[in-house]
């Protein structure tokens, strides 16, 4: 399927966001013949600072085949970030659960539009101490499973330089370089045709990741660590330490709730691949 032409809005936002990343940070951009001309496709991106969307975002529009990021529904809203978020074709995700399974349809849309969606697979800045992707989400390896569209992995660095993860004030100076290494396709063929459990889609996306991981290692020259960073084992460990500690029970429920909605996301997510995939969605 032939791409979709960048439009008004996407052309509009590079002239106003260009000219600042341009005189903010130099470019050391790599792989942008990994980039499919045609087709649907996604790019799996990984997350150091709140700038780099805008970062990352120029990299892609300079290939030609601008990308339609999963954005918190709240961009969508108001004013004229809601009306830029909507003109260039980003699209919304909602926290609440009943509307979990929207990002999820629209995303596989875009792909057979041939569009390009690019996923952040950690879903959120990276804690990892020293900013290594952390384990990832699987809705970028279920739009793909789903799919069949080739996953472009996209490391990038630099930007964190720049506005360092949740720091509020920039370093402008020296001016920083943001490098950007996009890959070969990742290599999911062996998972196509099977039923997407759960085990299979967490196996997918962690080879999804290893990709990302690999090519930010070729940016940095050193090796990441054998085992991701895992935030949920993570507040395991803080929970289990709590409890020990004998804090209140409130927090320990905090944990928890925020565990069951993530549970409610993913079992919804969950049912309705299988239910597209009964129907023949998407081949």
């Amino acid at each position: 399927m032939s791409r979709r032409r960048i439009g008004f809005w996407y052309r509009f936002a590079a002239v106003l966001c260009k000219p600042p990343l341009m005189v903010l940070i130099k470019r050391d951009w790599r792989g942008m013949e990994n980039i499919p001309a045609e087709g649907g496709f996604i790019t799996a991106v990984n997350h150091n600072s709140h700038v780099d969307p805008f970062a990352y975002g120029h990299f892609q529009y300079n290939t030609g085949r601008v990308p339609r990021f999963l954005a918190k529904s709240s961009l969508f809203r108001k004013g004229f970030v809601g009306a830029a978020m909507r003109g260039t074709g980003q699209i919304p995700v909602y926290r609440e659960s009943t509307d979990a399974l929207s990002a999820y349809r629209a995303a596989i849309d875009a792909v057979e539009r041939g569009e390009c969606v690019a996923f952040y697979p950690e879903a959120t800045l990276t804690r990892d101490p020293d900013l290594w992707p952390m384990t990832g989400k699987t809705g970028a390896a279920r739009v793909a499973l789903q799919t069949r569209c080739p996953v472009i992995p996209v490391a990038q660095w630099g930007a964190n330089h720049l506005l360092a993860p949740y720091a509020k004030k920039p370093d402008l100076l020296p001016r920083k370089t943001h490098q950007v290494l996009a890959g070969p396709p990742v290599d999911l063929s062996r998972f196509y045709d099977k039923e997407m459990t759960p085990d299979l889609l967490k196996e997918a996306t962690e080879v999804i990741m290893a990709a990302i991981t690999a090519q930010l290692e070729l940016i940095r020259g050193e090796k990441a660590p054998t085992t991701p960073y895992d935030p949920r084992q993570v507040r395991i460990e803080q929970r289990r330490r709590t409890r020990g500690k004998g804090e209140t029970y409130g927090q320990d429920e905090t944990y928890g709730q925020e565990e069951q909605e993530t549970a409610v996301q993913e079992k919804a997510v969950r049912e309705m691949t299988e239910v597209e995939h009964e129907k023949g969605h998407g081949k």
